[in-house]
This record gives C-alpha cells, structure tokens and sequence, in this order.
C-alpha cells in the first residue's frame, strides 16, 4: 500500500478551557481557524500539547467530531489514539478513521513508570491498530513514554506494519536517530519529523527531516525555515530559525504547553488559558517574559482575534 507523503508544519492544537475546567468548544473552533490562518500544512489533535491525558473519553470523542467536522477537510488532520490497550487504541484508530482523519499517532504501549510492552508485543500492537484502519501511522518516539526505541528497532517496526511510516522523534540526539532512520530505514521511512516544539528543528531538517510537529504558538514562523531549507537556502532558513529561536526556547524549557494557551489568550484566539490540575498554571513572572519574547517576532496568535 502506497501512503501520501505529507511535509511541512504540522503544529498541536491545544485544547482549550473555561475557567471552570469545562471544554471551552467555541475557543476550539477558533483555535482551528487561526491555525488555518497561520498557514500550517495540517493540525495535530488530542496529543500531549493538547493535554489528552486530563481529557475523558466522551470528551475525546466529543473533540475529535468537532475538530474533523470544523476543519472540513482545509488542511490533513492527525488524530492522536495513544494507549496501553491495544483494543482500545484500535477503536479509537477506527472512529478516527471514520470522523475523516488523515493520519494516526501514538506512543508505543507504556503505562505508568514500570509498565512497558516488550518489542515483539510493541510490534504486534501497531500491527492490530493497522488492521483497525487504513491510515498511515505515525510512531511518537518521545522521553514521556520511557520506552528506549533504537534506529534498528523503529526500522523493523516499518518493515513488518508497513502503514508505520512516520515517526516523530523527540529524543535526546534527535538528529542523530533521523539520520540512522533515513539511512538504515530507506522507502519504508515516509515521514521522519522533528518534534518538540521544533526545539532542534535545524539539526533535524540537516539529518533529513521532511516535517515538523511543533506547538500553535509560532507556525507561520517556522514554516518559512523548513520551505527555505527544503528549497536548498540553508544560510536563509538558518537566520530565521536564529530570530525565533528564543521564543522557541523559552516556550521549550520554561512554560511547555502553556505557552500557546498564553499567547492565544492574549491574542483573543480563546477566552481562558486555564489548565487542568494537577498542571500548575503559568506564572505571572513566566507569562511576561513569554509575551515579551512574543511581541519581538509578533507570531499570528498573538493578534489573531483582535
């Protein structure tokens, strides 16, 4: 089976909330529509940037219609369907598929500190997701999983479940492991992405990746860097990256997902940043350094809804 080649920016929407922990479903939709706007080559849902892990699964599937039906079909969208269980996880690929999905995401099998499938059980999983659907499968190889995934491992994982064919590394050494994915992996690797709010996006694209998965915050500046490096301008894309790389780097290292929330809020795109406990609200000192940082490359989201 031949699956579509998708390159670009593919950010995470965060999932927005009222004041009182409730989905704020308006501010989604308008969170959608400002990624639309921000220019992105497709929208990732329900990952851990869209805090799914403080997320009911009635609420799950209640996101994922409204995401799918708002969206309609504007830009690709990735469904995140990451859990231990493989029965459940294969549901959720299947009504992913179904809603209009174009493409699914996940985690290897992992459940608290201890809990980890071995690689023939790890494999056998993503197998029986695809038998669930016919989408493309993107492998999220990140630290939160705690499972230790070497370039040979991911390489079999390719070859025998053939629809696994992207894989979005957020390791230490990202560039390295893309490379060796590139190199050991050839026409069974589709889609090797960088991750982590595009933390080493640089490194990455020169290791050979074709996309990146980075937050909401700052998209319609980061595509600039990957087109002009996909174009062969390397000193062009690199001085970008240099002008937003501290937004980049704090949203990274001092505020994880609730930068977006911030920014969004500030720009009118939602109503509230509220994030579920037990997540600690952004700091006041925090907040401000962040917008500070904003305002000096004055990315979409920060004006969006005024």
């Amino acid at each position: 089976m031949t699956f579509p080649l998708y390159r670009g920016v593919f950010p995470v929407a965060p999932t927005p909330f009222l004041d009182n922990g409730d989905l704020d479903l308006d501010s989604m939709k308008r969170v959608l529509d400002c990624m639309i706007d921000q220019g992105v080559d497709g929208i990732c849902i329900l990952a851990n940037y869209s805090e799914q892990f403080v997320l009911t699964d009635a609420e799950r599937e209640t996101l994922t219609t409204l995401c799918l039906d708002h969206v309609a079909g504007r830009v690709p969208v990735i469904v995140t369907i990451s859990h231990f269980s493989t029965r459940i996880a294969s549901e959720r690929a299947a009504k992913a598929h179904k809603a209009g999905a174009k493409m699914l995401m996940l985690m290897p099998p992992y459940h608290g500190a201890t809990l980890r499938a071995d690689e023939t059980r790890m494999i056998e999983h993503f197998a029986r997701i695809a038998e669930a659907s016919p989408l493309p499968i993107m492998l999220q190889d990140a630290p939160l999983s705690g499972v230790a995934l070497s370039v040979p491992t991911l390489v079999r994982l390719a070859k025998e479940v053939p629809a696994v064919c992207y894989f979005k590394i957020e390791t230490p050494g990202t560039a390295a492991k893309l490379r060796g994915l590139v190199e050991q992996g050839g026409k069974a690797i589709v889609g090797p992405w960088d991750g982590e709010e595009s933390i080493t996006l640089m490194a990455d694209l020169d290791a050979g990746a074709t996309a990146t998965m980075s937050s909401a915050l700052l998209p319609d500046l980061i595509k600039p860097v990957v087109t002009l490096h996909a174009s062969g301008n390397r000193k062009e894309a690199a001085a970008q990256y240099a002008r937003i790389l501290p937004l980049i780097n704090y949203e990274n290292r001092q505020c994880g997902l609730r930068a977006t929330k911030t920014v969004m809020m500030e720009g009118k795109v939602i109503r509230s940043d509220h994030v579920r406990h037990p997540i600690d609200p952004i700091h006041p000192a925090t907040k401000a350094g962040l917008l500070e940082l904003a305002r000096e490359v004055n990315p979409i989201a920060l004006t969006w809804g005024h």
